[in-house]
């Protein structure tokens, strides 16, 4: 059975709507699983472009027939490629379990401090609310037991069961007795509360005059030992000017001991060192000796360079010999 809906627009611009009755779509009781419910394509009321804004006085009249602006699509577009581009970024950049090892599955568990039991089962209950009736209801009356049994009567005469002066004394003697016993405690705890603060003000000038004792003593003892300090630096200086006057005696004496042959001594010295020397010899040393040195490491040098030379070539002919012979031998 098809519904047919019917639409029209008024000569003066008044669009009206108007579909025929149908029945209400059966739904379940219960909101079915995600994976379940249909895909309905829901939209904002507020960005459709066929609900009017503004003053209606000079309305723009939308036909039915008209296409959606190509930039509005686009920007939708573009919004919804954005969203899910940043959608897929978070999902990358978001820390994931690793994989589970051969044999094994992972298996949600709740890490909470208070766990909570997982149940799809609704918790429903039933409760109950009953009005206050229009009127109050009167108060009950007292109850008043029905009277039974017989009425007994005694006589006492005075002095038979109570004899406050008599009775009173035990318990006077008490409150009396335990009076006097707290206020002697409390004297004697004042009392030797006054003693401990008088040996205590004794200790403490006791104490004072020691710690002024040890002062006194302290202070002496620091002078005592700067006055040897001082003592014992004066000796050494003295000792050591007396070393150093000693020292000068000594030097003079060895040094006009010294001097006494010292001109012969010179002489004999310099002579020995080559001061007084023989022209030609001292021509030899010092020019023909350094020449012929020279030549000699020279020579040396080169016989030294033609061994060297000589070696190497003796080492690549033997390596060359070696390499043939094992070629020969694979």
């Amino acid at each position: 059975m098809a519904f047919v809906s019917h639409s029209q627009r008024d000569p003066n611009g008044t669009y009206t709507f108007s579909s025929r009755p149908r029945p209400v779509e059966n739904r379940s009781k219960y909101r079915e699983p995600p994976s379940e419910q249909a895909h309905s394509n829901y939209g904002n009321i507020m960005y459709d472009r066929r609900v009017v804004r503004g003053n209606t006085y000079a309305q723009h009249i939308i036909p039915t027939t008209a296409q959606p602006d190509p930039a509005e699509i686009q920007r939708q577009q573009e919004i919804r490629r954005r969203a899910v581009a940043r959608k897929r970024a978070m999902e990358q950049f978001r820390a994931r379990t690793p994989e589970a090892l051969q044999g094994r599955k992972h298996v949600d568990v709740q890490t909470d401090l208070y766990l909570e039991e997982l149940s799809d089962v609704i918790v429903a209950a039933d409760i109950e609310c009953q009005t206050d009736d229009f009127l109050d209801r009167p108060a009950t009356p007292l109850f008043i037991p029905a009277k039974s049994g017989k009425d007994v009567q005694t006589q006492i005469e005075e002095g038979e069961l109570f004899d406050f002066d008599r009775e009173v004394q035990p318990v006077l003697e008490v409150l009396v007795g335990k009076t006097i016993e707290q206020s002697l405690l409390e004297v004697m705890e004042e009392e030797e509360l006054a003693c401990l603060r008088t040996q205590q003000r004794a200790f403490e000038e006791l104490r004072n005059a020691e710690l002024a004792e040890v002062q006194r003593l302290q202070e002496q003892e620091r002078r005592r030992s700067e006055e040897k300090e001082r003592r014992i630096a004066q000796q050494k200086e003295v000792l050591q000017k007396e070393k150093e006057t000693a020292e000068k005696i000594a030097a003079r004496a060895y040094t006009q001991k010294y001097l006494a042959d010292l001109l012969p001594a010179v002489f004999t010295s310099l002579r020995s060192h080559g001061y007084f020397y023989d022209p030609v010899e001292k021509d030899i040393e010092t020019n023909f000796f350094p020449w012929l040195m020279s030549e000699v490491n020279n020579s040396l040098e080169k016989r030294y360079a033609a061994r060297e030379l000589l070696d190497s070539i003796i080492y690549d002919v033997a390596q060359k010999r070696l390499e043939t012979f094992k070629n020969l031998q694979s």
